[in-house]
């Protein structure tokens, strides 16, 4: 027997179980066998051809074996496998790089002189030898490009202020709301409904008057980023969706820039230094994105509030690492923080020679549009999907139905089961009066409840969770399943605001 390391996205699938033990001399076999004994980490795991999805990567005693045929590779009795999907992650003439032990500021920057304020602000680091005048200089003399103002971009920023880096910039177009303030320390209750960048600048000059913020209100696209990201020496990557990670990636490669990495999942966390010179870049790791849906947000899955706090303040360590070029960053190797159990693992990673980005012969030479790439639909005003070019795509009206008419057919007395497949401690802040609670991690197992000549109507947070439940019932012969559109929040906007949302 081996033992499989189960990632926290995906152990809803295994009855929450962190570790299964499995059957087999090569990791194909242990994937099966464990596939066998959890049926519904199948379609996380295995495309529709059978072949392990490419965003999926396996370690044999934390050994990566991606560039092995990596099902066939043999493994032994106490061996560890581990599972590491993505949570939602070239040539000379691209930009110098970063080599460990190398500062990443402009050579050609002029490096400033510590005023007698900051050589008390900074007395700290000014008597560690690591440090010094010299590397404080540096600090102030380097721009960094924080990419969100939130989980992750409030820790790191308010420490890189902390730190003195002399110019930072904050990328960001969202306005704080009460669910923010969990875990996004930049800002406080008197913020909300304010923009998020307004609140982050005040805060961190507040920290530290002496630095610059620049604040650039939009949302970062294939026409801007090489632009925005041009002036800065280092970008941190503080974002929450597959599009914007792989755009931050490819921009990053392209230019040269080191891109301080981190992720965030309930209590699991991640981090790297990607886009060095002879390491790797996101896309080594993960060559395309998953399926739209298959791995759930943190607005649908949650995040432990002071998680993102750990992993921001590795992102800011690496960040001032970087600048200052000492000690050894995050390059090819991959952090993961598993915070109920507080322990840390460290993977290696290789630059994958074939990169189609940082690889010997790059096919990606300029950005693409990556909303596209990751398979996401744009939608319109109304949150219908909108093809290329903001044409409506229609909708099957056969497979979902909306708030309002769920409300009128219940009204007017219509047999329907109201299937929840979100998880108990959801289900308890808010519910659709008659609904049955499934968690969708129990679907493949309980799904004989329920009576296939019913009309069922599957609901989640925001309707993707019952996306996945609506097609697998459909799968196992459901002939008349309807996904709840928008899920329950939409259901309190337009039909019961008197229950919270969270």
């Amino acid at each position: 027997m081996a033992k499989i390391l189960i990632p926290t996205p995906l152990r809803p699938y295994t009855d929450k179980l962190d570790t299964v033990d499995a059957s087999g001399a090569t990791v194909g076999e242990l994937l099966a066998d464990l596939t066998r004994k959890h049926a519904g980490l199948k379609a996380h795991l295995y495309n529709d051809q059978g072949k392990l999805r490419s965003f999926v990567n396996v370690y044999v005693n934390d050994e990566d074996i991606r560039y092995l045929q990596k099902e066939l590779t043999p493994v032994s009795a106490g061996d560890t496998v581990s599972i590491i999907p993505s949570v939602a992650g070239g040539s000379d003439d691209r930009g110098t790089g970063l080599a460990a032990g190398s500062a990443v500021v402009d050579a050609a920057r002029p490096v400033p002189q510590l005023t007698n304020d900051e050589v008390k602000r900074y007395s700290r680091h000014l008597i560690m030898p690591e440090v010094g005048v010299d590397g404080q200089r540096k600090l102030k003399a380097a721009k960094v490009l924080c990419i969100g103002a939130g989980g992750l971009g409030s820790p790191a920023s308010m420490y890189l202020a902390a730190a003195g880096v002399g110019t930072i910039g904050v990328v960001d177009f969202d306005v704080v709301d009460f669910s923010n303030l969990q875990r996004q320390i930049l800002h406080g209750t008197p913020d909300v409904g304010r923009s998020k960048l307004a609140s982050a600048k005040d805060r961190l000059h507040a920290i530290n008057p002496e630095i610059q913020i620049e604040t650039y209100e939009t949302a970062l696209s294939s026409q801007n980023a090489l632009k925005l990201f041009g002036p800065y020496d280092v970008i941190l990557d503080g974002t929450d969706n597959f599009p914007t990670r792989y755009l931050v990636n490819d921009a990053c490669v392209l230019l040269g820039k080191p891109n301080a990495y981190g992720s965030i999942f309930r209590f699991e966390g991640q981090a790297s230094v990607f886009a060095a010179k002879d390491g790797p870049c996101y896309r080594c790791l993960y060559p395309e994105p998953p399926p739209p849906g298959l791995v759930p947000s943190c607005a649908e899955g949650g995040v432990l509030g002071v998680l993102p706090g750990i992993i921001g303040v590795i992102q800011a360590t690496e960040t001032v690492k970087l600048i200052m070029g000492i000690g050894e960053p995050l390059i090819g190797r991959f952090l993961i923080y598993d915070a109920l159990r507080m322990k840390f693992r460290e993977l290696k990673l290789r630059k994958d020679p074939e990169c189609p980005v940082c690889g010997t012969h790059p096919t990606v030479t300029k950005l693409i549009d990556y909303e596209q790439f990751c398979g996401v639909t744009p939608t319109q005003g109304d949150g219908s999907p909108l093809a290329q070019g903001g044409t409506p795509v229609p909708v099957n009206p056969a497979t979902e139905i909306t708030a309002a008419e769920l409300k009128q057919r219940l009204d007017r007395g219509d047999a329907l089961r109201i299937v929840d497949v979100r998880e108990p401690n959801e289900y308890q802040i808010n519910r659709i009066a008659g609904s049955v609670l499934i968690p969708l991690g129990d679907v493949p197992k309980r799904y004989a409840e329920l009576d296939p000549d019913e009309e069922i109507v599957v609901q989640c947070k925001m309707g993707s969770r019952s996306a996945k439940a609506a097609d697998f019932l459909r799968s196992v012969g459901f002939k008349r399943v309807l996904n709840l559109k928008g899920g329950i929040l939409d259901w309190i906007d337009k039909v019961d605001p008197s229950q919270p949302k969270y």
